[in-house]
């Protein structure tokens, strides 16, 4: 008996563009680039640096979300 291939898997998803987004913000200097504003004393580069990843965290959670495969259960 002969094997069928096996399915053939496409990653391509457009929710993949989404990842694009924690690469390109730190990218851009005229985002960070300023001591002003001030949040709990820190200037904006560092809290900024934070906010990114949360950015980072939540795209990457939207993107598995939206194009893993659901079970046949």
């Amino acid at each position: 008996m002969t094997e069928s291939p096996p399915p053939v898997r496409s990653d391509r998803s457009p929710w993949n563009w989404l990842l694009i987004l924690p690469f390109a913000l730190p990218l851009l200097p005229f985002l960070f680039n300023a001591d002003e504003p001030r949040l709990l004393g820190l200037p904006l580069f560092y809290w900024l640096q934070l906010a990114y990843i949360a950015v980072g965290v939540t795209s990457t959670t939207v993107v598995y979300r939206m194009t893993r495969r659901r079970s046949g259960r």
